[in-house]
């Protein structure tokens, strides 16, 4: 059993539109380290309200967690409209210079982007937006999990057990990460392999870039294209 590293501080930014499985599957993972705090902060503190109806979360003000050791930042189907919050972007550049791990799930890669944390890096993002990591400078990379120095972004929604779990093993050694993975049973079997672009049938894709043009809108990286110069 490898030495662990106890007394870990969590703070997961969370924002009115957030996608309640980007923040509850590294909660579950992370809640689960020796001695954690982990802690749901946001700038606009209180209940805040998930894209789907019916859940939320209370969270605390964003200098209630100054100096985390690992940061999470999630997804959502709002995420667009923070990207140029200038509260929420320097927050991000502050907690990043003393984090020992800065995260994303999904769309929130796109804020730490925003913040000019992805410069010059490898990231992932939700694929429906995963071209746009190039509007913030950021190489894009269609994998579930990618690690570049302290900063690792995981992919749409579920990827975020993945990425918390790849944080586990960081912080704890390869050992206690597994473990955490039993203590969740986290052994995916889903009835069809389709989680992916690259896997699922063609008419899935289209169905869903058809149904997320329509719910979601254009990819950021469509905005900024179609916005003069």
């Amino acid at each position: 059993m490898e030495e662990q590293v106890p007394n870990v501080d969590v703070a997961i930014f969370i924002y009115d539109g957030f996608t309640a499985l980007d923040v509850t599957g590294p909660f579950e993972v992370l809640s689960r380290l020796p001695d954690p705090k982990v802690r749901f902060v946001s700038a606009t503190p209180g209940m805040v309200a998930a894209d789907q109806p019916g859940f939320g979360l209370v969270a605390e003000p964003l200098d209630s967690m100054p100096r985390p050791d690992l940061l999470v930042v999630s997804g959502g189907s709002t995420t667009t409209r923070y990207l140029a919050d200038e509260t929420i972007l320097s927050w991000l550049r502050q907690v990043h210079e003393t984090t020992v791990w800065t995260t994303s799930v999904c769309t929130g890669s796109m804020l730490l982007g925003a913040a000019g944390l992805l410069q010059g890096r490898r990231a992932t993002t939700f694929w429906y937006e995963l071209e746009s990591m190039r509007c913030f400078g950021a190489e894009p990379v269609s994998e579930r999990v990618v690690e570049d120095g302290k900063i690792i972004t995981a992919a749409g929604v579920s990827s975020g057990i993945d990425m918390a779990l790849t944080v586990c093993d960081r912080l704890q050694g390869a050992w206690y990460a597994q473990a955490v993975q039993l203590g969740i049973e986290y052994d995916p079997q889903p009835p069809h392999d389709s989680g992916s672009v690259e896997k699922a049938p063609a008419d899935v894709t289209r169905f869903m870039r058809d149904a997320l043009s329509r719910s979601y809108g254009p990819s950021w990286a469509q905005q900024t294209a179609q916005t003069p110069s």
